[in-house]
C-alpha cells in the first residue's frame, strides 16, 4: 500500500505578547504542532510514550535517567537496526540497558526524561519509563509536537552525546509559541533553572499549586513564603519519604501555608508549579540545590489556561489524598 506523502511549510515569526496585568512581554518565536498530555498512573503512559517514540521515522534521541520497561528497551532494539538511535542515561542506572548507542555520565546525575523524534517531536515530563512511574507514582507525561523545541532538546542531547554534561551553551530559543500556547523552556545548570522558576512564581496574582517530589530550595520557598504573606491563595503537595531535616515543608507549615505530605504508597514524583491556573511549570527539575546545580535537567513553564486546568485537576486529586496532619 502507498500512502500519501504531505509537505508542510512553517514560517518562523518572531513575535512578542504583553499581559495586560503584569506587563511581562514575552519575545517568542511562532511554531505549529500540539500538546498531549498524560497522567500516570491513571492514564496509558507506558502505551503513550512508546507509541510516541514507535512513529520515529529517521531518528530517536534519548536522555533518560532510566532504562527499564521492556516495551522501551525492544523498541529501541528494533529502531537501531534501521535509523539513528542514540541514548544518554545516568551512569548508575547504565546496567538496565547498556549497548554501543548507549553514553552514561558519571558526575552527578543525568536527571532529564526527554527524547527527540524525528528531530520535530519531544517527550518530557516527570515520569522515568520505568514500571514504577508508570504504573504505580504520581507523574506527568508531554507529547510536544514543535520543531522549534524538539530543536532545543536536540542541541541539550548533542551536548551531553559529546560529553558535555552539567554545562554547555544557553538555550537557543528560550520562548516559543506553539499555535496559541507560549512554552518557555530551560536546561540545568546552564539556563539557571531555579531563577526561572522563582521569575515566573513571582507573577502570581491569585494562586500557586505545588507537589513536588523533592523541595528543599530556600530561595524558590521563599517566593512562596513572600507570597503568602501577600494574601496569594497557596496549596503544596511534597513526597512525604523525602520530608527530612533538608525539607522545606515544616519552614512552610511553620508559617501556616496548607502543604500537606502525599499519601501514595509508592512515590508523589510530580515536579509541578501551578500558577494562577493558567501557568504550569514542570519537566524533570526538582526545586532542589542539586537539580539546579549539579544535575542534568529540563524544564518547560507552558501558559494554557486547557492545560493548566488538567494539572489544577491532578493537584486536587493528590492533594485529596495527601495525608491531613
Amino acid at each position: 500500500m502507498v500512502k500519501n506523502s504531505f509537505i508542510f511549510f512553517t514560517i518562523f515569526v518572531l513575535g512578542c505578547t504583553i499581559s495586560p496585568t503584569s506587563q511581562v512581554v514575552h519575545s517568542f518565536l511562532q511554531d505549529q504542532g500540539n500538546i498531549q498530555l498524560y497522567f500516570c498512573p491513571q492514564e496509558k503512559c507506558e502505551d503513550a510514550f512508546i507509541q510516541a517514540l514507535d512513529s520515529a521515522q529517521q531518528s530517536l534521541h534519548c536522555a533518560l535517567f532510566e532504562v527499564e520497561l521492556e516495551s522501551l528497551k525492544q523498541l529501541l532494539l528494533e529502531k537501531q537496526k534501521s535509523m539513528d538511535v542514540k541514548i544518554v542515561t545516568d551512569n548508575d542506572y547504565l546496567h538496565q540497558f547498556n549497548h554501543s548507542f548507549v553514553k552514561a555520565d558519571s558526575w552527578g546525575l543525568m536527571h532529564n526524561k526527554f527524547c527527540v523524534i524525528d528531530g520535530k517531536t519531544v517527550t518530557s515530563g516527570s515520569m522515568n519509563p520505568t514500571f514504577n512511574d508508570a504504573y504505580k507514582n504520581n507523574n506527568n507525561l508531554l507529547i510536544i509536537q514543535s520543531t522549534l523545541l524538539a530543536q532545543n532538546y536536540e542541541d541539550e542531547f548533542q551536548e551531553m552525546w559529546q560529553g558535555e554534561f552539567k554545562k554547555g551553551n544557553k538555550i537557543r530559543n528560550p520562548t516559543i509559541k506553539i499555535n496559541q500556547t507560549i512554552v518557555q523552556n530551560y536546561f540545568c545548570p546552564e539556563d539557571l533553572c531555579a531563577e526561572q522558576v522563582k521569575e515566573e512564581l513571582k507573577k502570581a496574582e491569585k494562586s500557586i499549586l505545588f507537589m513536588t517530589f523533592s523541595f528543599t530550595h530556600n530561595g524558590i520557598a521563599n517566593i512562596l513564603l513572600l507570597k503568602h504573606l501577600d494574601g496569594i491563595d497557596i496549596h503544596g503537595v511534597m513526597e512525604a519519604r523525602q520530608v527530612t531535616e533538608y525539607s522545606v515543608f515544616k519552614v512552610l507549615k511553620y508559617q501556616e501555608m496548607d502543604v500537606r505530605k502525599d499519601g501514595n504508597k509508592q512515590n508523589m514524583h510530580h515536579k509541578v508549579f501551578i500558577i494562577d491556573e493558567k501557568t504550569v511549570v514542570t519537566g524533570s527539575f526538582n526545586p532542589t540545590a542539586g537539580g539546579n546545580e549539579r544535575n542534568d535537567e529540563n524544564v518547560l513553564i507552558i501558559e494554557d489556561e486547557g492545560i493548566a486546568q488538567r494539572f489544577v485537576q491532578e493537584f486536587w486529586k493528590v492533594y485529596g489524598e495527601g495525608q491531613k496532619d
